[in-house]
């Protein structure tokens, strides 16, 4: 792994690939790469690359107790970050399909109960009306086993295929219902985005100048920290991580004007200079870091 982990540039350091296709909390659409190599604030963004010299992914994460490596760490595939990266040259944001319900791994008991040979799929918990799965027929309790062909063992696989189509695309779902084979075809629908790009690509893709996602304070977080505006960090790379910026800190301004809302994260940022002094919430302590931007 390549990066600048606390501002020291061109730090190399290397492991092993414990798990492709990871699952983490909060993201079933990317299959991880989990490693143990040393990835610290500054790396995320960096390449990951094998022994041959080719880049295999991009650090992204870690796991940690302390904010610090503690022998995890994810990346991000090589070949669905260039997906990403085509999907915002050509239309300026990443689309991705979706058909409308609630799914779950089948355990053993389940697998029992539903009278399945083996304990695999993505069991059918619920279907939302007015979707491609309500409109197509889709039941609660039906276990999909197959998108367009593609087996799903687990149900992080049929989140990923689908999510992997593009809205308006047919698809073809093959599912168990009562234990008797069934197929359906029904075109997905779009999933709708919950986070906004600060500062993000202009329509020629060029790279976002501070380089995070973020969200608004919930009114219980502004209550707390007894603060109107502000936005957390959900994800970190490019000039934020180098300057030490992480996930969950909290930007309150950008040279000392305050920000109340993702647009005005980006409406400051573009009207930055090279630099810009960041004043941050993390842990409950308020500090300014410097960005240098390119």
């Amino acid at each position: 792994a390549i990066g600048s982990p606390f501002g020291l540039d061109h730090t190399l350091t290397a492991g092993i690939i414990s798990a492709k296709s990871r699952t983490l909390p909060g993201d079933s659409l990317v299959p991880f790469i989990q490693t143990d190599v040393a990835v610290n604030p500054g790396n995320s963004g960096g390449p990951l690359l094998n022994l041959n010299g080719e880049v295999i992914g991009i650090n992204s994460q870690i796991f940690s107790r302390t904010g610090g490596f503690m022998g995890l760490s994810f990346a991000i595939p090589i070949d669905v970050a260039m997906k990403v990266k085509d999907e915002l040259q050509a239309h300026g944001m990443v689309k991705r399909g979706r058909i409308g319900v609630a799914i779950q791994d089948v355990s053993k008991e389940l697998a029992s109960a539903f009278n399945m040979p083996r304990p695999e799929g993505a069991l059918v918990s619920s279907v939302e009306k007015g979707t491609p799965s309500a409109n197509a027929g889709i039941l609660a309790g039906d276990v999909i086993v197959a998108v367009d062909g593609k087996p799903v063992t687990k149900a992080v696989d049929a989140s990923r295929l689908i999510g992997a189509m593009k809205p308006g695309q047919n698809a073809k779902i093959s599912l168990l219902r009562e234990g008797q084979p069934k197929e359906l075809s029904m075109v997905l629908a779009e999933t709708p985005g919950d986070t906004v790009v600060a500062a993000a690509a202009a329509p020629e893709a060029s790279p976002p100048k501070l380089g995070v996602m973020v969200r608004a304070l919930t009114p219980e977080e502004q209550q707390k920290m007894g603060q109107e505006g502000g936005v957390v960090v959900e994800q970190v790379a490019g000039a934020a991580a180098r300057a030490g910026i992480a996930k969950g800190d909290i930007i309150l301004a950008i040279n000392n004007k305050p920000v109340a809302s993702a647009n005005d994260l980006k409406r400051l940022v573009d009207s930055a200079g090279e630099r810009a002094a960041i004043l941050i919430e993390r842990d409950g302590a308020r500090r300014y870091v410097a960005v240098k931007f390119g």
